[in-house]
């Protein structure tokens, strides 16, 4: 903990607010909020704390922190902050979907369509839908059952729909509107719980047509009938007055939390919603905070009703999303809330491993790289690799892991300006004088650790660009290959020493992923150039010829030769330029002459 940490720490007030924890780049990389700040904030650097908070408060070089005047104010503050911030260590609903509604038109002829925004234009509309294969599947056995517009033909056109008695909008004599006001009440009675009436009548048809050994009409009721019990039927879990609501359950253990939301719609449970994530203050208020960003950063529809745990603040709650917020206590409304709760708990319980797994992939590897290097965790490393076929079209790529983790935002490609032929070390001097002074130029954060993809050499010339041109003091490692162009050996100090790496261990997993995805990104973009270069004309090479006179020019003369056989004044006609036509000829028989 350093002096700035102790000396604010010593002030804090015991007000309401929110507090961000920065790191050494002054990035932004935790927010919370607290009913007393002084507590809360105290209690990172006091007391004994998990792995996964030790690790927050390693990276911590300082903070500051917001006075609210109340704990609504603070959580309000709290989700702007973080969606302003993106801190790393914070969860952010990175879902930004808008669910979709069946929806009715209002035209003269109606549609039933599926749409994700509501408007005001006298349509009707229904859901939403969670689950959008819900929605597909219903409106396919809606259109099925009612002959609502599925065209634009004119009257007496018919359409494909009209001769399956699915389309009314077509025939000679349109609907009336009172029979498609018909239809309309009928599907919307049908989406409203309306559907087992609708059942009980095609299972009569049905009979009433195998009576009549009319066996092609009943199979065709039979098969609606199931649909309708496929789609509208699959979920025996009901509350019998068909409000919408959301259940919220959540489970937390070792500081990783799950929340579990049950979507009920016309009192069935049509669909759920699950995350796992890390957090780092009192277990209620993440929760508090989740359902907070939920409906208002992410904009999933609210429903009329939500029904949390017991122990949480449904005044806060409602005061916050305008809506109300219960926690039920008996019946069936408690049972829905404790089975959101147990399937929390089974998926934390679940997902431990695969969370466990990767972290001894990332931050773990990413720990005791440092460790083997004798340096602070590079939490950022950035990686270097140059491609070319015999100094034709030198490119270098940069890529980014952060924590272990590739950061494709970050990933950079460069054309290589000043080296001629194929030298490595020249281009390695290049890319890394023009990546880290701009860096440094426009105060982006410094790596923690730098990887070059080669040996001595290679580390030599970046080290020298760094330390004695740009006067940056940055540890720089390198990654030689093996015959099978494998990852051999990471090599790191002055002079370049190997870095005994067990072959099994997850930091030589780490930095063999980092070498490979370098690799793959240099070769993909000398790729990407080889191939244009290969389409390239001569008159490329002409300046004052860009695309278009290239292909004004082809297209008249239809060949290279061709151009080079005209007059000055063949090409002054076209609307080129004296001085250009010169330049034209003047080098496309330059060529010819080589």
């Amino acid at each position: 903990m350093n002096q700035t940490i102790k000396e604010k720490l010593a002030v804090l007030p015991a007000q309401p607010g929110c507090y961000l924890m920065k790191d050494k780049n002054n990035t932004v990389i935790y927010v919370g909020k607290s009913k007393m700040l002084k507590n809360r904030v105290r209690s990172y650097f006091t007391g004994a704390n998990d792995q996964k908070t030790q690790r927050l408060v390693q990276e911590i070089n300082d903070f500051e922190y917001i006075i609210t005047t109340s704990e609504i104010e603070a959580l309000i503050l709290e989700m702007n902050l973080i969606k302003k911030y993106d801190p790393k260590y914070n969860v952010m609903l990175k879902d930004d979907k808008s669910y979709p509604y069946l929806k009715i038109t209002s035209e003269r002829h109606p549609r039933l369509l599926i749409t994700r925004k509501v408007k005001r234009d006298k349509g009707k509309y229904f859901g939403p839908y969670p689950n959008v294969s819900a929605a597909r599947e219903t409106k396919k056995l809606l259109d099925r059952l009612y002959p609502l517009r599925k065209c634009n033909n004119p009257p007496g056109r018919y359409c494909l729909y009209y001769h399956m008695g699915q389309c009314l909008a077509c025939s000679e004599e349109p609907a009336s509107k009172m029979e498609y006001d018909r239809i309309v009440q009928s599907i919307t009675s049908f989406l409203h719980g309306g559907f087992k009436e609708i059942k009980k009548d095609l299972q009569a048809k049905m009979y009433e047509a195998s009576e009549q050994l009319n066996f092609e009409r009943a199979q065709e009721l039979r098969d609606q009938i199931q649909h309708i019990e496929v789609v509208m039927e699959q979920q025996k879990m009901t509350l019998n007055d068909n409000v919408d609501r959301d259940v919220f359950g959540y489970s937390y253990d070792k500081g990783w939390m799950c929340v579990q939301v049950f979507f009920i719609r016309q009192g069935k449970l049509i669909e759920r919603d699950v995350a796992v994530f890390p957090f780092f203050d009192d277990p209620e208020d993440t929760f508090t905070s989740y359902i907070g960003r939920f409906y208002l950063h992410q904009h999933h529809p609210k429903p009329k009703q939500i029904f949390v745990p017991i122990g949480m603040d449904t005044e806060l709650l409602k005061e916050l999303l305008e809506i109300d917020v219960h926690t039920p206590y008996r019946g069936r409304k408690k049972e829905l809330v404790e089975l959101a709760m147990e399937n929390a708990k089974a998926s934390l319980k679940e997902k431990f491993s695969i969370i466990e797994r990767d972290e001894e992939r990332t931050i773990v590897a990413v720990e005791k790289l440092g460790e083997a290097l004798n340096i602070e965790t590079p939490h950022r490393i950035e990686a270097f690799d140059n491609s070319n076929i015999q100094g034709t079209d030198p490119v270098s790529a940069m890529v980014v892991f952060t924590d272990g983790k590739p950061n494709k935002k970050e990933y950079r490609k460069y054309k290589i300006r000043d080296v001629e032929g194929p030298d490595d070390y020249e281009t390695m001097r290049e890319v890394i004088r023009r990546r880290y002074t701009r860096v440094l130029k426009e105060s982006l954060p410094l790596p923690d650790l730098i990887v070059i993809d080669g040996g001595k050499g290679q580390m030599g010339a970046a080290l020298d660009v760094l330390e004695n041109e740009l006067g940056v003091y940055i540890p720089l490692c390198g990654l030689a290959k093996d015959d099978k162009h494998k990852t051999s050996e990471l090599l790191y100090g002055d002079p370049p020493m190997v870095i005994p790496l067990s072959r099994k261990s997850q930091e030589f997993y780490l930095v063999q992923r980092i070498q490979d995805e370098v690799h793959r990104f240099a070769i993909s973009f000398h790729r990407q150039l080889r191939g244009k270069s290969l389409f390239q004309s001569e008159l490329d090479k002409v300046p004052g010829v860009g695309e278009k006179r290239r292909k004004l020019l082809l297209t008249h003369f239809k060949s290279v030769s061709e151009i080079k056989s005209a007059s000055i004044q063949d090409l002054t006609k076209l609307g080129i330029p004296t001085n250009i036509a010169e330049e034209i000829l003047t080098h496309l028989n330059e060529k010819k002459e080589e």
